[in-house]
């Protein structure tokens, strides 16, 4: 950018862009696209990754780059495992990105590595990465190359790290992974041939069980499920040649809180947690004490009969995903409340329980009305420090949980 586009930007950093865009400027040296590019950049930038918004001279990516990227969180977990995979190398540790984008992922798991190469076709991407990792001292090579290409060419190297694409030519959003570019599967031997370990951020709509299966159970070493602010963010798979007999482990994190579980690889891998789940212990009945809702990574990860097993909490129905326990159980990975009562969906005893209500938050799980059909015939408005789950017991009933977060916390 000239220098007018510069100060332009300076100027203009916490204004409306589309304001922006219809006043446009009267000095004709401004390129209205790339200062307008630039602003809404470092305004989704300043929650999205404040380290960066925090430095003057990053430059940003067009939207739907930026909105694709790794949030900041996200791409210093990859680059803890990246350490974590790295413990007792001696040798040169090197990292190839084949899918480079905007770099958010690559400049963080770089730090991990005595050499890194950032792979990206778009030549426009290419010079941003440049300038960012210049801007934040990082050592690196960038090439402007296809990555299938590229990686035909590469010799081996510790880390391969992959983002295929999950858009195809029209701009549609594909989740399947072999719908997403590149084909990770049809390219997997020599991606395992290249390097010690394969990295890869997919969709976190796609099944991790089928996954497995469509990757090869016997190649893949990790499955982490990534959660931040309660959303599900990505899939990520760490596959390795020696894969061997080692287990599989299956590693939920929730705002960089960890639960971790090991499967063996045999047959019953993809079975092991249905049968499990069926044969839960159950709660009769909700009762006192406290309940208990997992975070958003074990819900994706359905691991509910490890939860079983590491904590003393039964589950309230098959289907509902909602726990109780007579105790506090401080590392609970999700949210706890305590019960402070329990109703029928009978008008009569609503109305009783309900009586000192005029505010909540409301869940439901398992449960025919929607949040604003029940808020609607509860009659009650939003928030407040009162929480309602509306689930269904393993007897099939309808109950209204009423409850709040525990004092302790």
């Amino acid at each position: 950018m000239n220098k007018a586009t510069l100060q332009y930007v300076r100027q203009h950093a916490d204004e409306d862009v589309r304001q922006l865009a219809l006043r446009g400027s009267k000095d004709t040296e401004v390129d209205m696209t790339a200062a307008l590019q630039q602003i809404a950049g470092r305004q989704t930038a300043r929650k999205k990754l404040p380290s960066w918004a925090a430095l003057d001279d990053i430059l940003y990516p067009p939207h739907l780059n930026l909105e694709q990227c790794s949030s900041e969180p996200t791409a210093r977990y990859k680059y803890e495992v990246c350490q974590r995979l790295l413990k007792g190398y001696s040798e040169t540790t090197s990292l190839t990105d084949l899918t480079g984008g905007f770099g958010v992922d690559f400049t963080c798991m770089s730090e991990a590595f005595d050499e890194a190469t950032y792979i990206e076709q778009n030549s426009e991407l290419c010079a941003i990465a440049s300038n960012n990792l210049c801007v934040m001292n990082r050592k690196a090579h960038v090439v402007n190359a296809d990555g299938t290409e590229h990686l035909h060419t590469i010799h081996h190297v510790t880390i391969i790290f992959m983002d295929p694409a999950r858009r195809n030519e029209h701009g549609a959003r594909t989740y399947g992974i072999s719908d997403c570019t590149p084909d990770v599967i049809a390219l997997r031997d020599e991606l395992l041939q290249k390097a010690d370990f394969v990295m890869l951020k997919l969709s976190p709509m796609l099944d991790w069980r089928k996954t497995v299966n469509d990757l090869g159970e016997q190649w893949v070493n990790e499955i982490h499920i990534v959660s931040t602010g309660g959303e599900c963010k990505e899939l990520l798979i760490v596959l390795s040649k020696e894969k061997s007999l080692t287990p599989l482990r299956l590693i939920c994190v929730n705002d960089n809180t960890l639960f971790q579980t090991e499967y063996i690889n045999d047959n019953t891998l993809f079975q092991t947690e249905y049968i499990n789940t069926k044969s839960l212990p159950q709660s009769g009945e909700v009762g006192g004490g406290f309940l208990y809702e997992p975070n958003a990574s074990i819900m994706k990860a359905g691991c509910f009969a490890e939860l079983c097993r590491v904590f003393p909490v039964k589950q309230l129905a098959q289907n509902s995903h909602l726990f109780v326990a007579d105790c506090l159980i401080a590392d609970f990975p999700g949210r706890k409340f305590q019960i402070q009562a329990v109703s029928s969906m009978n008008k009569k005893e609503l109305k009783q329980k309900l009586s000192a209500l005029r505010q909540a938050n409301i869940t439901v799980r398992n449960f025919p009305l929607s949040v604003a059909e029940l808020r609607k015939r509860l009659k009650l408005s939003d928030g407040g420090s009162d929480y309602l789950f509306a689930t269904t017991c393993s007897d099939g009933s309808h109950v209204l949980i009423i409850c709040r977060p525990p004092v302790a916390e």
